[in-house]
């Protein structure tokens, strides 16, 4: 008779059967927030990241203050994903937006059942309903990026314009 192989540890013990949920991250999501941004940052950057920036920002949306962070995971345990939006406005209009600074699933959960990244998505578009603003939110990558374009469009609809980069490349910053 085969025995049951045991879960992974880095599926929380979840069963199969259990839907992956998308929650507000916590302060006690810090330390992990901070470990998924700099996999983001290695994975991704265009520039050398600036690490007081970036845990500024964390520690900001955590703590609501002119934003939100959205994670996939147990509080205070392992995350398998996340989104970070902040209010801010547009160069001409004092009318605030939400802006999607990052988001992200870990590799090793990307081709994993359960949408990760459609969730994050989801979950920032309920936020932007909830709070009436609009919502910005794009690619700027590298690497697989017509993957991710589909992703968005099944989301989002045809979108509302597209980034080039001069003199640069994401995904060149791998010392952070």
């Amino acid at each position: 008779m085969l025995k049951p192989s045991k879960p992974s540890a880095n599926f929380q013990d979840r069963k199969m059967t259990e839907e992956i949920q998308v929650r507000e991250g916590t302060l006690e999501d810090f330390k992990e927030c901070c470990r998924l941004a700099i996999e983001a940052v290695k994975e991704n950057a265009l520039v050398k990241p600036d690490m007081n920036k970036l845990l500024e920002h964390i520690y900001s949306s955590l703590t609501h203050n002119h934003g939100i962070m959205g994670v996939i995971g147990p509080v205070g345990g392992s995350l398998e994903g996340g989104v970070m939006l902040r209010m801010g406005s547009l160069w001409y209009s004092s009318e605030l937006v939400l802006e999607e600074k990052v988001l992200f699933v870990s590799e090793e959960f990307r081709s994993a059942k359960g949408g990760r990244a459609r969730k994050l998505i989801e979950w920032s578009k309920g936020v932007s309903d909830r709070l009436g603003i609009p919502l910005e939110i794009g690619i700027l990558s590298n690497e697989r990026t017509h993957g991710k374009m589909k992703l968005y469009e099944r989301a989002f609809g045809q979108p509302s314009g597209i980034y080039f980069l001069h003199n640069g490349q994401t995904g060149m910053v791998k010392n952070v």
